[in-house]
């Protein structure tokens, strides 16, 4: 009996040792085959970057100087981010916010230059806040839209920005009714990142060649978005939204801007955020109507009063970038550059139309504000562990346009470390 019984062992541990050699194979396999595809990713990323890179630094080395003041001491500023800032020489008795944020390889002065928001400032009375990201916490200066520690309501980077905005509230008297967010790319995610964080804090958003929030928490995942997409579930995406506060309402309102031709950041991520932000504002998939601005199509969800929500433009056949006009006409705004592309409309101008900046301040009083005092400090000190990564339908009718401009694994493999090694070896973990 016991003979048998230890031949039976013998036979039961080849066979459990041949399934584990197996297993261990397919674990690698599609461990070799996912290291591969973000391999690829990593490649396409540095194709697209490398480039704007140098051609970023000529840009802005080429610009006036900067028109945007630093300010220090503005909070604990856990993200490590740089906050600046431009103040008319009037501005509104309480005027907006406009807090913008640049995309990755960008400072937030070529980002300015290029998109305008500091010349539409002048005009309007209202106040500019950009936060720029250091390349001590990404290499390629993207703010880190794809890491938990940097997009949770007060943690990281999305809780920095959201000090620099009470800062600027309370030193410039700022409505606290009339704060709003804009980024390009990363600083679109970002974008994202706030109204879902911090839905409280803004009135309305404009997501430019940007994806939806919470759409990765990893690199993997973030070139996956960007590159791929990921389709998710109205409800799904709306959920990921209602979760990332305790605020339960009003919503802010969100524009979207995509390129049709964008390589970097895959243009249905502009429906998926379209997707998100409908389903927290409880409408219905198709839009309420569609119009033609400046020569490009616009479509737009209102809600039961009335009022417009949520729009969405496609610049057809545009690459990857904020949507620019030069020299065109009294609104244009803005200078062309990498990821700064002259299309024929001023994105800058059309979201601070959608937002309501245009419509009062041609009646305003004004008054120039005392100065705010200038600070000259160290960096802020860091505290905490940061990332490595380098990542980063209509109604029936349509409105009147506008505009018209024409290996074998063991048995007891550590499966965690083996990919950790082999994301390493391909370049995309430190």
């Amino acid at each position: 009996m016991s003979i048998v019984h230890c031949n039976m062992c013998t036979i039961l541990s080849v066979h459990f040792r041949s399934y584990l050699t197996r297993k261990g194979q397919t674990i690698m396999q599609r461990l070799g085959d996912m290291v591969q595809q973000l391999a690829r990713y990593r490649r396409q990323w540095e194709t697209a970057t490398k480039a704007s890179r140098a051609a970023a630094a000529a840009f802005e080395s080429s610009t006036v100087p900067s028109r945007l003041t630093e300010v220090a001491g503005f909070g604990s500023n856990p993200g490590n981010l740089r906050m600046l800032t431009y103040v008319p020489e009037a501005v509104s008795s309480t005027p907006a916010l406009v807090v913008v944020l640049h995309g990755c390889t960008q400072t937030a002065a070529g980002y300015d230059h290029g998109s305008g928001w500091s010349a539409l400032a002048d005009r309007y009375g209202f106040i500019v806040l950009y936060a720029e990201q250091q390349e001590a916490n990404n290499p390629k200066r993207c703010f880190n839209w794809f890491q938990a520690g940097d997009t949770d309501r007060g943690r990281g980077e999305a809780y920095s920005i959201q000090q620099m905005v009470e800062h600027a509230v309370t030193q410039h008297r700022v409505d606290r009714s009339r704060v709003f967010v804009t980024g390009l790319s990363a600083g679109g995610a970002m974008t994202a990142t706030m109204l879902a964080a911090y839905p409280d804090v803004f009135a309305a958003g404009a997501i430019i060649a940007g994806l939806p929030y919470r759409c990765a928490t990893s690199v993997p995942e973030a070139f996956e978005c960007m590159f791929q997409g990921q389709t998710r579930s109205a409800q799904e995406w709306g959920s990921l939204v209602r979760n990332a506060s305790p605020h339960r309402g009003p919503w802010p309102k969100v524009s979207v801007w995509h390129g049709s031709a964008d390589a970097t950041v895959k243009p249905m991520n502009a429906g998926e955020i379209i997707k998100q932000w409908t389903d927290v504002h409880g409408l219905k998939p198709s839009p309420n109507f569609s119009e033609t601005v400046d020569g490009y199509p616009r479509r737009v969800w209102t809600d039961a009063s009335g009022d417009d929500v949520i729009e969405e433009y496609v610049i057809t056949g545009m690459a990857h970038g904020t949507p620019v006009a030069v020299d065109r006409d009294e609104n244009s705004y803005g200078a062309a550059g990498p990821f700064l592309l002259d299309v024929g409309i001023s994105s800058s101008y059309r979201i601070a139309e959608f937002w309501g900046l245009t419509e009062q301040a041609d009646d305003i009083t004004r008054v120039r504000p005392a100065p705010e005092p200038v600070r000259h400090a160290p960096p802020a000190v860091f505290t905490g562990e940061r990332p490595a990564a380098d990542a980063w339908a209509t109604r029936g009718t349509t409105r009147k346009p506008r505009q018209e401009v024409p290996r074998p694994g063991a048995p007891h493999m550590d499966v965690g470390s083996v990919i950790t090694k082999a994301l390493r070896a391909a370049g995309l973990m430190k």
